[in-house]
């Protein structure tokens, strides 16, 4: 999900800082994610560094720094995100003296030397050792692991001590009172309410949406600063990229099980369409009037508002599967007679909201690979900027980025997360009109979970092997269109775009923790889901809340050593844990915003 502001600048990949004579005696003070790199010229002639990233696809090399002959030297700190390919070229001779690629290392200091032996060569060599970058979250999973642990625990070990008479009596020494039985009685009234009869509710679905909120707060409050815990620049995969559809995801599962017990109980089709109405309104209203602005951002203009947004797109998304739910969904489950369709009656029997699906995702394919785009190619996925030899500078989305620019002019996201790998300047919103489509059809899979649950339900082994034929049906057709690679398949998997194949990488992915969940919580019972069911159980409270108070203490504050990711990551872990924990006391006091 993207995150609600930026910073106003976006950081360059490569920050020239020196060029100069002699040795280096300093170096600048270095940031998060950043090296320091120092170029040796031994040669009689002026060198061009470039430079290009390895995950920019098909990226123009752009101009690094220039080196004056005769052992001079320059430097440059670089950025340690993504593997980087440099490249010496020799203007005089009009030809390339070395090339190199690498992975720097967050705070090191590199040299490197251009000299000539038989022929020009660049060796490189480590000033200084570079930091661990992942040493904080190694310390964070530990701690995490122990407290998680310390509650895995600590019911076993109340358990164990009201059933051993040894420990009940070193508890109770020294009493003179009947501490012995009352705390007995109060043993056996834990026992029997822990024997009680499991409610309807699904633990799974909640724990789950609780699971996909924490960690969509973790991304929306920096991840720590890590590349991996935001979005991707443009094709392929991060954490920041998965937790939105798992979202969208659930909401489907929830229409079924919601609508249809509100059907069970005589809802009539035009009281379930107010409700669906008034939500949809609310969740729009939400996103545009409340989470579209800031105080921060000074007074208000239409000429910066943007019109889609996140709570938008779960809004239109949750319009459009409560229709096709209230219209076309069954009250009553039929019984189960002898037909040749019955191991796949659970999507027979929708057959007109699997067509509207398919008549859907045929728009999207139609719109996105056959609309002309002005001075683009006809089906071009692209970022646009340097990217693809630079051939297509201003096509970034193509034909979604195109018709947002039709639909909202510069109403829309100004920072898409290709800006800074692929220099792109076209405005592009990943939460677009194409883009909500597919999002439409990666609810409509969570609704095909809902239904499995429905009508399986008590058969829990069926439940669960459904589940995982769905899981490979959709994984296989999504490593078929992006042939398992990054940038080459037929359709990328693109959460920019919401691409065919990633609704359908995460629709595999959905059913596979949802399936996990169903198993650990509702079957075996050997979790009770703390503490992602909390923020589950009050989704919109901690979204609307984590949006607008996530910049304010004590959700974060001004940090103060910026060298290394362990104040950053800090601050995100302290600021969705104070989350987590006011979500629990809502939970306690039995507050829960329902709209």
């Amino acid at each position: 999900m993207e995150p609600r502001t930026l910073q106003a600048s976006l950081t360059l990949l490569i920050l020239v800082t020196s060029s100069y004579g002699g040795h280096l005696k300093s170096g600048p003070t270095l940031k998060m994610d950043q090296a320091l790199l120092i170029f040796h010229n031994q040669l009689a002639e002026e060198v061009q560094v470039f430079y290009t990233s390895d995950h920019c696809y098909k990226c123009l090399y752009q101009h690094l720094v220039t080196v004056k002959p005769n052992n001079n030297n320059a430097s440059v700190v670089i950025s340690t995100k993504f593997t980087l390919t440099m490249q010496v070229d020799s203007q005089s001779r009009n030809a390339t003296l070395c090339r190199w690629s690498q992975t720097y290392g967050e705070g090191g200091h590199y040299s490197v030397w251009i000299q000539m032996s038989e022929s020009a060569s660049c060796t490189d060599a480590v000033d200084k050792i570079p930091n661990n970058v992942y040493l904080p979250l190694l310390v964070a999973a530990l701690l995490l692991g122990v407290i998680a642990l310390l509650f895995a625990v600590a019911p076993y070990i109340f358990r164990r001590r009201c059933s051993s008479e040894c420990i009940k009596s070193i508890c109770c020494q020294g009493s003179q009172y009947s501490v012995d039985n009352d705390e007995a009685q109060a043993c056996e009234v834990e026992e029997e309410n822990a024997t009680k009869a499991k409610p309807t509710r699904l633990h799974s679905l909640d724990t789950f949406r609780g699971f996909s909120l924490t960690v969509m707060v973790f991304v929306n409050y920096s991840g720590g600063g890590y590349w991996f815990f935001q979005h991707a620049p443009w094709n392929g995969l991060t954490v920041g990229d998965i937790v939105m559809p798992w979202f969208v995801f659930i909401i489907g599962t929830s229409v079924v099980l919601a609508l249809r017990s509100m059907q069970r109980k005589g809802v009539s089709h035009l009281q379930l369409l107010r409700k669906i109405t008034w939500r949809t309104v609310v969740l729009l209203m939400l996103g545009f009037c409340f989470l579209n602005y800031s105080p921060r951002d000074g007074p208000l203009s239409w000429s910066w508002l943007r019109i889609p947004g996140v709570l938008q797109r779960l809004g239109f998304t949750y319009f459009v599967l409560s229709l096709l739910q209230t219209f076309w969904g069954h009250e009553e489950i039929p019984l189960r007679a002898h037909h040749w369709w019955n191991p796949v009656q659970d999507v027979v029997l929708y057959w007109p909201q699997w067509l509207i699906i398919v008549l859907l995702e045929t728009l999207w394919l139609c719109i996105t690979l056959l609309l002309p785009v002005p001075n683009c190619p006809t089906g071009y996925l692209g970022a646009g900027g340097i990217g693809d030899d630079g051939l297509y500078p201003n096509c970034t989305g193509g034909a979604a980025g195109y018709v947002d620019r039709w639909m909202f002019g510069d109403n829309m996201y100004r920072y898409p997360s290709c800006k800074e790998l692929y220099r792109s300047t076209q405005p592009f919103d990943p939460e677009g009109v194409l883009g909500t489509i597919n999002s439409v059809v990666i609810g409509f899979l969570g609704m095909q979970a809902g239904k499995i649950i429905i009508f399986y339900r008590g058969i829990n082994v069926h439940i669960l092997c459904r589940f995982l034929v769905w899981a490979v049906i959709l994984g296989i057709s999504a490593a078929i269109l992006s042939k398992c690679t990054r940038d080459g398949g037929f359709i990328p998997v693109n959460k920019n775009l919401w691409s065919l194949s990633f609704v359908l990488c995460m629709g595999s992915v959905s059913f596979l923790l949802l399936g996990g969940m169903y198993y650990v919580t509702d079957i075996k019972g050997w979790w009770g889901g703390q503490p992602f069911i909390y923020p589950g159980m009050n989704s919109i409270f901690v979204y609307v809340g984590h949006s607008l108070l996530g910049f304010y203490f004590p959700f974060s504050w001004e940090m103060r050593f910026q060298e290394s990711h362990w104040e950053q990551l800090f601050q995100s872990l302290w600021g969705t844990a104070l989350w987590v924990l006011i979500a629990y006391l809502l939970y306690r006091k039995k507050f829960f915003l329902k709209i």
